[in-house]
């Protein structure tokens, strides 16, 4: 799709293919209700800057919509809902060794029960030896700052995730 096309969505098209990229419904009202976009680059510019100042119920949210990393049934499920655009971001951990994820597991466990909810990467052309290493690092820090670290990790995801959509045709 260009943009557009993006433009022309109807509004339930739109949250549709913005809901591929952040399952945050705030930021996909934002994103809806701002077209139409000038061009690729103002559609990112958008989506950064609607990304500022959600709630943490809505960052909550948007966690919500991404499967534990390296937990493949969670990654069956999950993704569901956005597949379309997400389809093998975790890719690599599919080649990692059982110990690898029992540990990646036990992390992401001991994640979950320290801040409230899961840990957030992109994942993208990471293994899940290197997840496991950020992960492993980042859990001493504090929940705000956690809070501030799976924020950006998500800003992250979804503006791959606009280029897939944009390259999608």
């Amino acid at each position: 799709m260009n943009i557009n096309e993006l433009n022309k969505q109807t509004t339930e098209q739109a949250t549709h293919t913005f809901m591929q990229c952040c399952t945050a419904s705030a930021w996909v009202k934002r994103m809806v209700d701002a077209r139409p976009y000038a061009h690729a680059q103002a559609l990112k510019e958008a989506a950064d800057v609607n990304w500022q100042n959600l709630s943490e119920a809505d960052y909550f949210e948007a966690f919500e919509g991404h499967p534990k990393i390296g937990d493949v049934s969670s990654l069956r499920a999950k993704y569901a809902n956005t597949k379309e655009l997400a389809g093998n971001e975790q890719g690599l951990v599919k080649q990692a060794n059982d110990d690898t994820l029992k540990i990646l597991a036990q992390g992401n466990s001991d994640y979950e029960q320290k801040f409230g909810f899961i840990f957030i990467v992109c994942a993208t052309g990471k293994s899940a030896q290197q997840m496991s290493d950020l992960l492993q690092a980042r859990l001493p820090n504090s929940k705000a700052d956690e809070l501030i670290n799976a924020a950006e990790e998500q800003r992250k995801i979804f503006q791959i995730r606009i280029d897939k959509a944009l390259a999608q045709g």
